[in-house]
């Protein structure tokens, strides 16, 4: 079972590095260290095993964040209009995007952060992502506002970027041109 104890913190170089691809068909071990980082989310979202193993809330993973620096992320969440998403993601792209953005109004957090970070992360309001699942199925998921940008933070840490690199470190709360707020 993945607990907090597994997850690297920042400043691990791991964290900046970027991932390589999945060869697909992923391995067995690959497939169950995907679906640990599901169940983790899933377990941090249950509050009776949140407190029983002191677990932060995720709604996202990606194997960087465990030390693992392959192309895989878990999300576990429901949006703003309840829409349930759940996938262990294999190679996850983001193959279109739209060119206006978004940006979460109350930041973004990240289980690797241990601090807040304030301000504004700019992402772009719609995206489509295609990726492969644990059931080998190649998917093609088309997003918007939170789940698009919950993907593509889990995406940038493939890429070896954190989510306050994307922070305007000279006005952190400057309004991104050409964006809407995400409440």
């Amino acid at each position: 079972m993945i607990t907090m104890k597994d997850i690297l913190r920042e400043g691990d170089p791991i964290l900046n590095q970027v991932a390589e691809a999945v060869e697909l068909p992923p391995t067995e071990e690959e497939k169950n260290t995907l679906a640990e980082m599901l169940q983790f989310l899933k377990n941090s979202q249950d509050e009776e095993l949140a407190n029983a193993y002191q677990l932060r809330a995720g709604v996202g993973l990606a194997a960087p964040q465990i030390g693992i620096s392959k192309r895989m992320i878990a999300v576990h969440f429901q949006d703003f209009e309840e829409t349930q998403y759940s996938y262990g993601l294999f190679n996850p792209k983001i193959v279109s995007h739209s060119v206006a953005l978004s940006y979460l109004a109350g930041g973004e957090g990240c289980l690797s952060v241990d601090r807040e970070v304030p301000g504004y992360v700019p992402r772009y309001q719609r995206i489509t992502v295609k990726a492969t699942d644990l059931n080998g199925e190649e998917l093609k998921l088309k997003l918007k506002g939170y789940a698009a940008i919950v993907f593509q933070h889990e995406i940038d840490h493939l890429n070896g970027v954190m989510f306050y690199d994307r922070i305007n470190s000279e006005a952190p709360f400057t309004v991104p041109e050409n964006s809407k707020a995400i409440e």
